[in-house]
């Protein structure tokens, strides 16, 4: 009972400081998982086996981590190395086309193949959002795709607005789609031994069918402010897609890179190569493709993101040794009376109001044993669980302001120019989506899973 008391005591406290914002949150999650380790374990269970297998560094010699044979991978337990690993490939690789300008030609050829018209730019960078998403972290497109838009928005006078709201929230829908697109998706996929493929024909298409009604939405919510000036930019001279490129040897060997990155990943479940191999295989090609910039791009990767997962993995690994997310599980289908459709309908809509609020990342990887937990007691299908968790706290965090890191950096890289997106109006357009894009996913689940 007192460990119980400790672990869910520390996990409380560090959400709540992560929520404040007041000190950086890869500190507060490093030092919760200290504490989780010292007194949780240490002091409360006096249990060395319970540390072990919470750090979890006899899985990097365990063949599985490297390669799978198609078997079924048991739920992970403690640290999940594999989404750390697979992230830190994914930044090096991020870095390595952002050193030679690969996104903003992207978004300048985009722009350029539509003529520079307003309404087609929103559109075309909706759907690019969503696409780069899938295999992109979100908070990466969002940085790239805002400054560009911020850039056209003065170059052909319509206000960056609308747009960036619309890719914000095309992105944390995009990301939900695979399970490299959004961190709780890396999380659901590593744990649970499910494919690039698991996810694209589930959670993929539920967030296609979404994304036709999320274009649609933004489309009729912005049209008239965004034609504005729409005739008014026949005399501007618009810049040329190729001046974006620094580097042209290295945006052809970027371009090669990340087309790998996307092939192995999406036929790693026939290949046998799990993210791990695919993360430090791609991040090897990134650096030995530019040895001179190695160190400029290594200082640019997000560690403090890396630490603040692997403190996260420690404190709820306290939870799951403590029993408490079974207990939760227990709750959980208490309160449904043991109904498939009440259980769904509670993890889509509680994931999402609680992603609202609060960083999605922590609840899905809490959430994670839950649903095991209700899926070996319910009977019900595991997978079924995690797209319903998916796609709670995926879309959830496009809520608010705070729900998603997507959703802060666009409004950062927007206020930095002068254009501020306060609560009312970011939740005024991106709110009603949110909850069209959660009745759509539960109507979708109830019809094909149950």
């Amino acid at each position: 009972m007192i460990s119980q008391i400790l672990a869910v005591a520390i996990f409380v406290i560090m959400f709540l400081v992560i929520i404040s914002e007041k000190i950086e949150r890869h500190i507060v999650t490093l030092v919760s998982a200290l504490l989780t380790l010292v007194l949780v374990f240490g002091f409360a269970m006096k249990d060395f086996g319970a540390i072990v297998e919470t750090l979890n560094f006899g899985v990097f010699i365990q063949p599985h981590f490297w390669y799978s044979s198609g078997e079924s991978a048991s739920v992970a337990s403690g640290i999940n190395w594999e989404t750390i690993v697979f992230i830190l490939g994914m930044m090096i690789m991020v870095e390595g086309m952002a050193r030679v300008g690969f996104f903003r030609w992207l978004c300048m050829k985009i722009a350029n193949l539509v003529h520079y018209k307003t309404i087609p730019i929103f559109i075309t960078f909706m759907l690019m959002s969503a696409v780069l998403a899938m295999f992109i972290d979100s908070i990466t497109v969002i940085l790239f795709l805002a400054a560009v838009t911020v850039e056209l928005a003065g170059l052909l006078k319509f206000n960056p607005i609308p747009m960036i709201l619309a890719e914000i929230f095309c992105a944390n829908l995009g990301g939900s789609a695979t399970m490299c697109g959004d961190p709780p998706n890396i999380i659901i996929g590593t744990s649970l031994g499910y494919s690039f493929g698991d996810f694209i024909s589930n959670t993929g298409v539920v967030a296609g069918i979404a994304l036709v009604f999320t274009i649609l939405y933004f489309y009729l919510c912005f049209r008239k402010e965004l034609s504005k000036n729409e005739n008014k930019n026949t005399e501007i001279k618009h810049p040329d897609p190729k001046d974006a490129i620094t580097d042209k040897k290295g945006f052809v060997l970027s371009s090669l890179i990340f087309a790998l990155a996307v092939v192995l990943l999406v036929t790693h479940s026939v290949t046998g190569l799990t993210v791990s191999t695919i993360g430090v295989l791609i991040a090897v090609l990134t650096l030995v493709a530019a040895p001179k910039h190695i160190s400029e791009m290594m200082s640019k990767v997000d560690f403090k993101t890396l630490l603040f997962f692997v403190g996260l993995f420690v404190v709820v690994g306290g939870l799951e040794q403590t029993k408490c997310l079974e207990a939760i599980a227990a709750f959980i289908e208490k309160v449904s009376g043991g109904n498939a459709y009440m259980i769904i309908f509670i993890i889509i809509w509680v994931s999402a109001i609680a992603s609202a609020f609060v960083d999605n990342i922590p609840f899905a990887a809490t959430m994670i044993p839950v649903i095991s937990a209700i899926s070996a007691s319910s009977g019900m299908d595991l997978k079924t669980l995690a797209w319903a968790l998916s796609m709670g706290t995926d879309i959830g965090g496009s809520a608010t302001p705070i729900g998603a890191s997507a959703n802060v950096v666009g409004i950062s890289v927007a206020s930095r120019e002068g254009y501020i997106i306060g609560w009312g109006k970011y939740c005024k357009a991106s709110a009603p989506a949110t909850i069209i894009v959660l009745i759509i996913s539960t109507i979708y689940i109830f019809v094909r899973y149950l």
